[in-house]
């Protein structure tokens, strides 16, 4: 029983069933797989075609997956790693400064138990945000502890307008 080999469009539509990838992603990981050139150029040209390859959907998918985990920093690295630049990334990430503070609180309510005292312990909780992307000034409001109070009066990260 013979098999055959698996085309290059049919390893891409292997991975877009996984989850979202980026054109530039799918031709780092089918570069190898190319036989003759311009084979792999044709095949992701034919899928973007057919919309099987979406930029907007690539950057969709990653915030929904990692923005309560990550800020703005780390995520517009991820993005870039993935070979996604320009106007829809800046507009991604600017839709989610608006709660850049809220995420950073929640991430750094779910690994601590209070706003620190001590000089060793403050460097551990920035390091510790700082490599989640969070911005230095996002960080110095959390770490300060400033606002937590009004969050936990109106029960969100929002004044309360009464």
């Amino acid at each position: 029983m013979s098999f055959e080999k698996i085309s290059l469009k049919g390893r891409a539509l292997r991975y877009l069933a996984m989850r979202e990838h980026s054109r530039a992603e799918l031709e780092r990981k089918l570069a190898p797989h190319e036989e003759v050139p311009g084979e792999l150029a044709q095949a992701l040209d034919e899928l973007q075609a057919r919309g099987f390859i979406d930029e907007q959907r690539v950057i969709e998918s990653l915030l929904y997956r990692r923005a309560s985990r990550l800020g703005a920093g780390r995520l517009r690295q991820e993005l870039q790693a993935k070979g996604l630049q320009g106007e829809a990334v800046q507009q991604a990430l600017a839709g989610l400064r608006d709660t850049e503070l809220a995420r950073a609180r929640a991430v750094w309510g779910r690994r601590f138990d209070s706003v620190p005292t001590e000089a060793s312990e403050r460097a551990r909780q920035t390091r510790f945000l700082m490599a989640r992307g969070f911005s230095s000034e996002v960080v110095r409001q959390v770490l300060s502890g400033r606002g937590v109070e009004e969050d936990e009066a109106t029960g969100s990260g929002e004044i309360d307008p009464d």
